[in-house]
């Protein structure tokens, strides 16, 4: 059997290749690849493993960007350094997560429990790997704190204090501040998501993030939605789509 390993540290992939074969050496062992675009090249050409042992981390960005370019079959151990609350998820669809340094007997473990089911794991949903993706980066990096935006014919920056909600009018995107003032900026939601305090902000919508210190008031609507109140208050009406409902809720109780 074929195992596949994604590691973009060199003495981490030897370890684990060590380790895997102290504990069977009966399998073969494929790569290491170390970023997302040789894991992307590689599926494209080769058939699929029967094990992928993977990083978050990779030499160009996290490795849930696989997922989204290309289908991936097999199940999957994760390997990571961080052991926070987004990684409870990977047991939705996969075998297994290691916190790094591996340890021998929990990597044992987990090829045993691999061993002992031997058939296809559900590709991860996009919806699963982009809350994954946002969760990991935001443990990984610093929040934004201000935006340069344009004023007329000047620039100025705007400290994420001074910011009451984003919203997204088509393709532009704009900052709406405190005292009133609209800004276009130069993100899509999807990045704002990623850069922003989550305990701060909130994608409500598909096409507002809300900042929590500016909902004034939440009142229930017809068909399980949520409609908030801002102030200052947008020109149009501010619901939580149905399907955020739980997840915003939780949000407010942090």
């Amino acid at each position: 059997m074929n195992v596949l390993l994604i590691e973009d540290e060199d003495l981490a992939a030897e370890r684990l290749a060590k380790l895997i074969r102290e504990h069977d050496d009966s399998l073969t062992i494929l790569g290491p690849l170390d970023s997302v675009d040789d894991a992307v090249d590689w599926f494209a050409t080769h058939p699929q493993p029967d094990l992928l042992l993977l990083d978050i981390h990779l030499s160009d960005g996290l490795s849930f960007g696989i997922f989204n370019r290309t289908s991936v079959h097999c199940p999957v151990i994760f390997t990571t350094a961080y052991d926070q609350y987004a990684l409870r998820a990977f047991s939705v669809n996969s075998i297994d997560y290691l916190l790094k340094p591996v340890d021998p007997t929990q990597l044992g473990r987990a090829l045993n429990k691999w061993r002992s089911r031997l058939m296809p794991v559900p590709v991860l949903a996009p919806n699963l790997i982009h809350q994954l993706s946002r969760d990991i980066a935001q443990l990984s990096r610093a929040y934004k704190t201000r935006f340069l935006v344009k004023f007329g014919d000047h620039l100025q920056f705007r400290n994420t204090d001074d910011v009451a909600y984003f919203y997204a009018d088509g393709k532009i995107v704009y900052l709406v501040s405190t005292d009133n003032r609209r800004y276009v900026i130069d993100y899509t939601l999807e990045e704002l998501e990623m850069q922003l305090d989550p305990r701060q902000f909130f994608r409500v919508n598909r096409k507002v993030v809300a900042r929590i210190n500016t909902i004034r008031d939440i009142r229930t609507n017809v068909g399980g939605r949520l409609r908030l109140h801002f102030q200052p208050a947008p020109d149009e009406e501010v619901f939580v789509s149905r399907e955020r409902v739980p997840e915003f809720k939780a949000w407010l109780e942090q």
